[in-house]
């Protein structure tokens, strides 16, 4: 990619009060850091520049799988906005936050008109302040 301009795209891991421990996800571990390494590299070499943050100012409290969802947010210029994944990708097809993580950059990046404006009216979150 040499000379190329990458696209970026933004990751944002808010911090999150968990109700229940089994919606626990430890977004600072090797595990999770391993898969965003990975698809950093992934998405460089489609033309991306993928960015993972840390969002302490903002907390989110867990207590389903939904609200999981709603503490990573992901932004790029196509996709008009951030929003969390929640919104971006409805409901979870196998409940694992990687998959749906990485589903959500592939949809930003690649078919940004699939997702819905943050001002339309669709009940897919709560709690994370994207305004759907």
């Amino acid at each position: 990619m040499a000379g190329k301009v990458l696209k970026p795209i933004t990751v944002t891991i808010l911090d999150q009060r968990h109700i229940r421990e089994d919606w626990l996800f430890d977004f600072d571990g090797e595990t999770f850091r391993r898969f965003i390494d990975g698809m950093t590299r992934e998405m460089r070499r489609l033309g991306y520049a993928l960015t993972c943050v840390r969002n302490h100012d903002v907390s989110i409290s867990i207590n389903s799988y939904a609200d999981l969802l709603n503490c990573v947010k992901v932004a790029s210029e196509e996709s008009q906005g951030t929003h969390c994944i929640g919104h971006i990708i409805g409901k979870s097809e196998h409940l694992d936050i990687m998959e749906d993580v990485g589903s959500a950059i592939r949809r930003v990046a690649f078919a940004p008109e699939t997702v819905a404006p943050a001002g339309e009216f669709r009940k897919v979150c709560h709690n994370c302040g994207c305004g759907c």
